[in-house]
């Protein structure tokens, strides 16, 4: 998986749901695990916007780490994701993908139905309620003083590019501390949220991308 796409998939990030694979995988999903994903799908639903601060390990054989930090701001299907290298945009209609260091900006159609948002939170929050995972809890650790309740997910669908994601819930404060996917090439992501502030007010400006303000940008529109 390219940097870009993880990235296109991280900026949902908003929209969890995740995959479970225990030591024998089940033909049902665990109960318990079911009540807390409940628990705190309901609390982000009722988020109208979400602004956080996370860092990213990309974890690939035969690479050094890769370690990045960045922010994400989400109000609907409306988003902005900014690191180091690059900012997607996307007001729900059009996307905006900007490359920092060459300046160049891939314009897209917003697909809400990209099978790559699986990957976020509130979309997986929603996904497993569907049947298209099978989950468990399969450990309780604790971390920085947290007592976290890991929940893996595995996806029924054998085409799958992860093979599992494992998300840990603090259930004390109610909330999603990090998620990390496991591919089937061997690499991992792990995605972990630093600052979490929901229903703070966003402009709609900053959920657009106005190339004009980019001297010497290539622009590159890809929409149908």
């Amino acid at each position: 998986m390219s940097k870009q796409m993880l990235s296109l998939i991280t900026l949902l990030f908003f929209n969890i749901c995740l995959w479970a694979q225990p030591q024998q995988a089940p033909e049902q999903s665990d109960p318990a695990a079911k009540k807390i994903l409940d628990k705190i799908r309901k609390k982000y639903d009722a988020y109208k916007t979400i602004d956080a601060a996370f860092s990213l390990t990309i974890e690939v054989p035969g690479q050094p780490k890769d370690v990045q930090k960045g922010n994400i701001a989400q109000d609907g299907k409306k988003f902005r994701l900014e690191m180091s290298d690059q900012t997607v945009v996307s007001d729900g209609v059009t996307t905006w993908a900007y490359q920092k260091k060459s300046n160049e900006v891939q314009i897209n159609d917003a697909d809400p139905k990209d099978a790559n948002s699986l990957m976020s939170p509130k979309e997986l929050l929603s996904r497993y309620q569907k049947g298209d995972f099978l989950y468990a809890i399969s450990d309780k650790v604790t971390e920085a003083g947290k007592l976290l309740t890991l929940i893996e997910f595995k996806p029924k669908d054998r085409n799958s590019e992860y093979s599992k994601l494992r998300i840990a819930i603090d259930e004390k404060a109610g909330v999603i501390q990090s998620v990390k996917g496991f591919a089937k090439d061997g690499s991992r992501y792990t995605f972990v949220i630093t600052r979490i502030t929901p229903n703070k007010s966003l402009p709609a400006a900053q959920f657009t991308f106005d190339a004009k303000q980019y001297k010497g940008i290539r622009v590159e529109d890809l929409r149908l």
